[in-house]
């Protein structure tokens, strides 16, 4: 009796965690990777590197105006390292570059001064411009790459990002089995499509699967995570998935952190060859400064719950829509920057403009 009161208790508690998480919250695994490909060059010291490119400042689509409130020494943009993530479901090394559709889309906000981090996930099905026209925002990565990507999101929300790393799910899957696994709470509905997702990753990259055959919390192993990660046809589809990220993520936080070093540095090489970025020596150099103050203290999704909705916009199929785009970026930057007064640039309030425009007819505000 006591032994089913236990187990009792601690199903219980593990379903009050679930429901503690703020689902509509989009936290991707490759703000972990990172940081492991940062400790990596340091610790290892080998020859391994990330696969890395150069991005040119003036082809990032940062307005002018947010170049000018930098600047400004009372500006609440200053000091502050925006990073885009970006997972991508690339299977070879050539589709890191561009070719494929970033399914994650984030934004790490580091306070330089203060090591504070504050993620934002811009959800893949926003409808936003993507420089030549409007659509789904995660074509952006596949038409022109990184830099599009960037551009996309400087050019839509008035940041200043420079920088980004882009992960495969290689690389994840290999993360997960590095460290033993990871302890998830496989539900009835997910079980149903989990071994699916398992079966077409298989296939990508050329390996075996071990099917997941039965619910409740249970340890997965790399290939089950990441197709965990994947599954989008349950009951509140891709908001629901970014929750299913947002328990991998502080799942394999939790087994990083019983990590030795041995197992870390074998954790790093597993998915060294799957990331892509344009960080150099002296950007590593500039984070590691303040790595012991690095703490995620807030986190966020864009659209905004309250400023959103979902529509089929014709051709361009089921998008996630800003019902006003000008007042979403307004929220994020007081979200990330505590700029409560912050004043759009004029290129957002014409973004914001064409997508209502665009998207009138096929949604309900």
């Amino acid at each position: 009796m006591a032994a089913n009161e236990t187990k009792k208790m601690s199903a219980q508690q593990h379903e009050a965690k679930k429901k503690r998480k703020m689902i509509i919250f989009a936290v991707e695994i490759v703000i972990i990777l990172v940081m492991m490909v940062v400790l990596y060059l340091v610790m290892s010291k080998t020859d391994s590197e990330p696969k890395r490119t150069e991005l040119k400042r003036e082809d990032l689509g940062i307005a002018p105006e947010v170049d000018e409130a930098i600047e400004n020494e009372t500006s609440p943009l200053r000091g502050y390292m925006n990073v885009a993530l970006f997972g991508v479901d690339a299977e070879t090394d050539s589709q890191l570059y561009r070719g494929s559709r970033s399914d994650s889309i984030m934004i790490a906000s580091i306070n330089m001064d203060t090591g504070d981090i504050k993620l934002v996930s811009v959800y893949r099905d926003t409808y936003l411009n993507i420089g030549n026209e409007y659509r789904k925002c995660n074509a952006a990565y596949s038409f022109g790459g990184a830099e599009q990507a960037i551009k996309t999101l400087n050019s839509n929300l008035d940041l200043n990002i420079e920088k980004f790393v882009t992960v495969g799910y290689r690389g994840l899957s290999g993360v997960i089995d590095s460290l033993g696994g990871v302890y998830i709470d496989v539900d009835s509905e997910e079980l149903k499509h989990i071994n699916n997702y398992q079966i077409n990753i298989a296939e990508a990259l050329e390996c075996e699967y071990t099917p997941v055959t039965e619910t409740g919390y249970q340890l997965l192993n790399g290939l089950q995570a990441t197709a965990y990660c994947r599954i989008r046809y349950t009951k509140g589809d891709d908001f629901k998935r970014t929750a299913r990220q947002r328990e991998v993520i502080k799942a394999l936080e939790a087994r990083a952190k019983e990590a030795s070093l041995a197992d870390l540095t074998k954790a790093f090489e597993a998915c060294i060859d799957d990331i892509y970025t344009n960080f150099d020596n002296k950007d590593i150099l500039d984070l590691l400064a303040n790595v012991a103050n690095y703490r995620i203290v807030d986190e966020g999704g864009f659209p905004d719950e309250s400023l959103r909705t979902v529509g089929n916009i014709g051709a361009k199929g089921s998008c996630i829509v800003p019902l006003d785009l000008e007042a979403n970026v307004v929220w994020l930057h007081n979200f990330l920057f505590d700029d409560a007064d912050y004043k759009v640039t004029e290129t957002v309030l014409e973004n914001s403009k064409k997508i209502n425009a665009d998207t009138a007819q096929y949604v309900n505000k």
